[in-house]
C-alpha cells in the first residue's frame, strides 16, 4: 500500500541559492489514498531577515519566530517522517531546492534521497488543465476544495488543502476489478455468482443521482470527459435514468 507525503514549506524570500531559509515545515501522511491523521509541523527560526514580500505572504516576522527550533534540531524527526515515501508538493523544484539546500548547510544528504519518489503537483496539474490557472487556490476552487479559511499562507493548512485536492485530481476509476482468490485481482466477469451472500439493491435517490452528474460534470475537463461520461457515450455505463435492476452487476447478483 501506498505511502505518500503532502509536504508545503515557508520560507524567508524566493531564492535559497541567495542565503534564504525555511520558516514553516507541514506535512500530511496518505495511506492507501487516505488520510491516516498523522502530520508533522514546526516553525523554525530561520536565523535571518524575512523579505517583506514573503512576511506578507506568510505573516511570520523574525520577532514571531525567535525561539522556535533551527532546522538542525528538527531534521532527523523530518527524515523519519518522509523516509521511503512519495513526496507530494505543489512546485517541487521550489521547496526541494530550499531542503536541499538546509540539508547541504547540516554537511547531510540532500533531502531527496529518503524520498521513494517526489511528485510535483502543479507540474500533474498543468497536464491536465493545460492554459488554465493551477495555483493551489485555483484548484481548489476547481476541485470544490473549501479553502476559505486560508487568509494566509501556511505550511500544514497548504499541505492539507494539497492533500484533498490531489486526491479529487487523481480520483478517476482506472478499472473496474474486484478481489478474487488469495488478494489477486479478477475482472468482474471472472468472478463466480452468486456471491456467499444476497446483494442489496439500493436506488440511489433523485438528489443522488443529480449529485452524482455534477461530479461528473466537475471532474471532466472540455477535451477529457470523466471516465464514466466516456464510458456511457460509449454505450458501456448506463444512463442516469436507467433502474438498478438493468445493471449488470444486479442482473448477475439476482
Amino acid at each position: 500500500m501506498t505511502r505518500q507525503i503532502v509536504l508545503d514549506t515557508e520560507t524567508t524570500g524566493l531564492v535559497a541559492e541567495e542565503g534564504h531559509r525555511i520558516v514553516e515545515i507541514g506535512l500530511v501522511e496518505l495511506q492507501g489514498r487516505r488520510r491516516t491523521g498523522r502530520t508533522f509541523h514546526t516553525y523554525l527560526d530561520p536565523e535571518r531577515d524575512i523579505d517583506p514580500g514573503a512576511e506578507e505572504v506568510h505573516g511570520l516576522s523574525r520577532e514571531r519566530l525567535a525561539g522556535e527550533p533551527k532546522f538542525a534540531e528538527i531534521v532527523d524527526r523530518l527524515v523519519d517522517f518522509v523516509r521511503g515515501a512519495e513526496v507530494l508538493i505543489h512546485n517541487a523544484p521550489f521547496d526541494i531546492g530550499f531542503l536541499n539546500a538546509e540539508m547541504a548547510r547540516l554537511g547531510r544528504e540532500p533531502f531527496t534521497t529518503h524520498c521513494a519518489a517526489v511528485i510535483d503537483t502543479f507540474a500533474m496539474a498543468r497536464e491536465r488543465r493545460p492554459g488554465q490557472r493551477n495555483s493551489l487556490d485555483a484548484l481548489c476552487n476547481h476541485y470544490g476544495v473549501s479553502n476559505e479559511h486560508r487568509t494566509l499562507h501556511g505550511a500544514l493548512l497548504d499541505a492539507e488543502l494539497l492533500a484533498e485536492v490531489y486526491l479529487r485530481m487523481t480520483s478517476g476509476q482506472e478499472s473496474f476489478a474486484m478481489f478474487g482468490e488469495e488478494g489477486t485481482i479478477a475482472a468482474a466477469d471472472e468472478i463466480e455468482w452468486p456471491l456467499s451472500a444476497p446483494l442489496p439493491v439500493l436506488r440511489a435517490s433523485d438528489e443522488e443521482l443529480a449529485a452524482h452528474e455534477a461530479l461528473l460534470a466537475d471532474m471532466s475537463e472540455p477535451d477529457r470527459p470523466a471516465l464514466w461520461l466516456a464510458l456511457r457515450a460509449a454505450g458501456a455505463a448506463p444512463a442516469p435514468a436507467e433502474s438498478a435492476e438493468t445493471s449488470p452487476l444486479a442482473a448477475a447478483a439476482g
